[in-house]
């Protein structure tokens, strides 16, 4: 198992207060940049560092795609930081901050946990790999240009908002996504290994309370792998509550962290 160099955008702390970093972790699909919003309201008492997970925006692309690969690629970044971080991870982000904090606990002093359980999903997202790889980008300069013939052949205008977040512009249009390994590995991404760690840390797991991804039937598992579970429902919030409710979920963050 080699990590790989992810790329990372820094939000320095505005006043110091000697708290370890806050490493950020997005999902699927997903990047650093997404999480800027969020990373500059947590900055406030520490540096924020969002990073690009393998085979996602400018970090390497890089086979195998599994959270024992993902999780080392966060233990490096930690590493780099000092050695311990507070860790946030959404969705598959999270899937892999808990592979960390289950399998190198020294390195995570909290763990977050944002609307994901150590379980495996029947979600499958190759569809959505087929849409963004058959999407004709020819002469495309504007991402509204893009978004026109992606409302063709889907019609929920978030998340194309979501997907066209990773379309690079800058030298011809193309994907800053690894897409063929992406679907290649897609039962690892919506699976779970076979882990047995503990984390016996702080540990909070917010949950959206209008997604399915985590309910109250996953919370004998988490518990059974995070001694020190606590959980955290935002009302109304779906699976990318972050984005729906940054407010409200920079608030649960804030405290949690504050504690």
């Amino acid at each position: 198992m080699a990590s790989i160099e992810l790329n990372r955008i820094v939000h320095p702390a505005r006043a110091n207060s000697g708290q370890p970093p806050l490493v950020i972790a997005h999902g699927l699909f997903g990047s650093a940049r997404n999480w800027g919003v969020i990373s500059k309201r947590l900055s406030d008492l520490r540096d924020v560092v969002a990073v690009d997970l393998r085979n996602h925006g400018g970090s390497p692309h890089r086979s195998p795609h599994n959270y024992d690969e993902i999780a080392a690629d966060l233990a490096a970044v930690i590493n780099d930081l000092g050695g311990q971080a507070d860790l946030l991870g959404h969705s598959m982000g999270g899937k892999a901050a808990m592979m960390l904090a289950l399998t190198q606990p020294a390195k995570v002093r909290k763990l977050i946990v944002a609307d994901i359980a150590p379980v495996a999903y029947a979600h499958d997202h190759t569809n959505h790999i087929e849409i963004m790889r058959n999407l004709d980008l020819t002469g495309i300069s504007r991402r509204s240009e893009a978004d026109a013939r992606l409302a063709a052949v889907l019609p929920d205008a978030g998340l194309r908002a979501f997907f066209l977040q990773s379309l690079d512009l800058s030298d011809g249009p193309s994907w800053k996504l690894a897409l063929d390994i992406l679907e290649r590995d897609m039962d690892k991404i919506i699976g779970w290994p076979d882990v047995s760690g503990q984390f016996t840390g702080p540990a909070l797991f917010v949950v959206g309370g209008a997604s399915d991804y985590l309910t109250e039937a996953h919370h004998a598992k988490i518990t059974s792998h995070f001694s020190e579970a606590t959980f955290h429902t935002i009302p109304g919030a779906g699976h990318w509550l972050h984005a729906e409710q940054p407010r409200a979920f920079v608030d649960v963050i804030s405290q949690f962290l504050a504690d």
